[in-house]
């Protein structure tokens, strides 16, 4: 069993909410991950201090493999000149050296894409045709049992709910080209409430008999939840076996002073059925 815990738009700045931000770290331990994915959006606006405090709370964390990607609160909104001329320097700075990312465990290969465009698309990010080329030389030397995850910010499919948000252009596209490359799950952000489900529930997809199980993080320690999560806080902790995918969504509790799970999604992998 490979444990992911996936948590996402930390916002640190004036929407970081203390409470959530340590419930996280209390129970994070509790979960064993064997890696972290943090799908963007450490910072509120991408102020110096801001990065400096979401690299200490990542510090805090388990002390596992993480996968980490911008995500467009992380490059300047206002300071146009910076955002033009060195729109993640202070995320190479403080989070990470690499924008586009490889990291490879024993029964898993993630692929992280930064979605933020900060030139052309501050909102809704855009991938480009190198960054699909990318994922194929990323999963080319899996092992054939390896689990293939592609990690964005911004969303390829719109959430099931009357919210409206636009996904990025050309989704279908790369959604596609991953169900080709054998990638079983996309897990990002952005959307600030959560959805677990299907490419099939939007793409009529080039391979009928399996999709893509998507699972969009909520804000894990921020006031901006939206839709059914506004003014909540959730991560998602997912477990894969040989056989099966499981996904337990956890939301905060002032009740609980902390986080607790609310719902289990089980999903065969690879688009077969359950033994």
């Amino acid at each position: 069993m490979l444990t992911i815990l996936h948590i996402s738009d930390l916002h640190f700045g004036p929407p970081y909410l203390e409470a959530a931000g340590e419930g996280l770290i209390k129970i994070a331990p509790t979960l064993k991950p064997d890696v972290i994915v943090i799908s963007g959006d450490f910072t509120q606006r991408a102020k110096e201090k801001q990065f400096a405090d979401a690299r200490a709370f990542v510090d805090r964390l388990p002390n596992v493999p993480r996968v980490v990607i911008p995500g467009n609160h992380d490059v300047p909104l206002y300071r146009v000149a910076e955002r033009l001329t060195d729109p993640h320097g202070l995320y190479k700075a403080y989070i990470s050296n690499e924008l586009d990312t490889v990291v490879t465990l024993d029964t898993a290969v993630f692929a992280g894409l930064d979605s933020t465009a900060p030139h052309r698309a501050i909102t809704n990010g855009r991938l480009h045709q190198g960054q699909l080329d990318f994922c194929n030389r990323a999963f080319a030397s899996a092992p054939e049992d390896a689990v293939r995850i592609v990690v964005a910010h911004h969303h390829f499919v719109p959430a099931p709910d009357a919210v409206r948000d636009k996904a990025m252009p050309n989704t279908r596209k790369a959604i596609d080209r991953f169900v080709d490359l054998g990638v079983e799950l996309i897990l990002g952000g952005h959307l600030h409430r959560a959805y677990i489900g299907n490419s099939l529930d939007f793409f009529p997809g080039n391979h009928r008999d399996r999709g893509i199980i998507i699972i969009q993080c909520g804000t894990t320690t921020s006031r901006r939840g939206r839709g059914r999560e506004r003014e909540k806080n959730s991560f998602n902790l997912i477990g894969l076996s040989a056989n099966t995918i499981e996904v337990d969504h956890y939301m905060y509790f002032d009740h609980e002073d902390g986080f607790a799970p609310i719902s289990r999604h089980q999903f065969p992998r690879k688009g077969g059925t359950f033994p």
